[in-house]
């Protein structure tokens, strides 16, 4: 397998999470989006959409590429069953799924590197502006991620359960491989997260950052990090 991914991109992030947590071995292929690669001919010809990140492998038939962080990684747990990264009831997956996309469609959307940089360059709008409207999406997502949280908590506490050491139960999921880059692109853009009030949140980014998973699959940890 080969990822094409930029070390920043959050949703490159998520997948590296994934693949690490599955075991599974891939080729780093870093795509510079400060330096616009992925707009080139060479890219484009890879991946229609012109993004990050594109997971390449091959078959008998030729080389099959698939984009969109969040349908490779179920992807790879539907290839790759085992360890899971969804649990096996239905109602237990759709939860996953919410935590996911409160991450995925209701704050990256909004804050990812060509939404920033149209607003400064098209919209002209300043630096300053530009955090400010980064940090304010993201506030709402991880506040609106703890309110899940606590919701689930308290489920769990009237079935006689223990708390949750992930995000939804005992081991890692697809809602964390989300979780995780986007509390540490927050940090990097300045935002002080933890006067956010988010405890819950944060004992779960806490957890998958002893994981050897999440560790390695930090931007700061890829070779194409500068």
């Amino acid at each position: 397998m080969k990822l094409h991914n930029y070390f920043r991109s959050g949703t490159s992030f998520r997948v590296r999470i994934a693949l690490h947590l599955k075991g599974l071995p891939y080729d780093y292929v870093p795509v510079n989006l400060l330096k616009g690669e992925h707009r080139e001919a060479a890219y484009r010809s890879l991946s229609p959409d012109g993004l990050v990140p594109m997971l390449e492998l091959e078959s008998d038939a030729g080389p099959i590429r698939l984009t969109q962080s969040m349908a490779i990684i179920e992807y790879l747990d539907e290839a790759w069953p085992t360890p899971p990264l969804m649990p096996k009831d239905p109602l237990g997956r759709a939860r996953v799924r919410a935590l996911a996309q409160t991450i995925a469609c209701e704050v990256h959307p909004v804050n990812n590197q060509r939404i920033l940089q149209y607003l400064g360059r098209t919209l002209e709008a300043s630096e300053a502006e530009r955090s400010d409207w980064y940090n304010h999406w993201v506030t709402v997502g991880l506040q609106a991620y703890e309110r899940r949280l606590e919701e689930a908590a308290t489920e769990r506490r009237q079935q006689g359960l223990p708390p949750s050491v992930y995000s939804y139960g005992d081991f890692p999921t697809l809602a964390d491989c989300c979780l995780v880059p986007q509390i540490v692109n927050g940090r990097r853009f300045g935002l002080d997260i933890d006067a956010l009030d988010i405890p819950l949140t944060m004992a779960v980014y806490r957890a998958c950052m002893q994981l050897d998973a999440f560790v390695r699959a930090m931007p700061d940890r890829s070779p194409d990090a500068t």
